[in-house]
């Protein structure tokens, strides 16, 4: 698997709310999940990215659901950056859960290394996507690209 992140949204309730499919990959494990969110989620995660990280123990968190039955969402996904040591390597964490029950669970949390040039890539990437012109977002550790159109699977 190449290390990687797709974004397809489809036209939902724009600008106000959008609806984010994400393809994840890193070297071993990958995750796809479908979440509804803040219209201007992707250029809340461009802010986060595009200048990460700021200092030595840098990290940026975005979060949307819960994991707790008691509050009662329909799903949890989380969206980290941080470095993973005092010399600047960096990572970017997923963790999503569908919160359903068994057997239709799906739960995947993993991380993806990147030098922070990458990292700040997709940041300028997810800028230009959060204008909700594109409907594709296509990032890896050394290229990306935007797309009006979603590619054939």
């Amino acid at each position: 698997m190449t290390p990687g992140i797709q974004i397809i949204r489809y036209p939902y309730e724009e600008p106000e709310q959008i609806h984010l499919e994400l393809k994840i990959a890193n070297d071993y494990v990958s995750g796809i999940c479908d979440f509804y969110a803040n219209g201007n989620c992707c250029l809340e995660w461009a802010e986060m990215l595009e200048k990460f990280p700021q200092y030595s123990q840098d990290m940026c968190l975005w979060e949307i659901g819960s994991e707790r039955s008691e509050d009662t969402w329909a799903y949890y996904f989380r969206f980290r950056a941080f470095t993973t040591d005092s010399l600047g390597h960096c990572a970017l964490q997923f963790r999503f859960n569908n919160n359903a029950n068994l057997p239709q669970r799906k739960i995947f949390e993993f991380c993806i290394e990147a030098e922070a040039a990458a990292i700040n890539r997709l940041g300028s990437l997810l800028r230009r996507f959060g204008q909700l012109e594109h409907h594709y977002l296509n990032w890896t550790l050394h290229e990306g690209f935007l797309s009006e159109n979603i590619p054939d699977t």
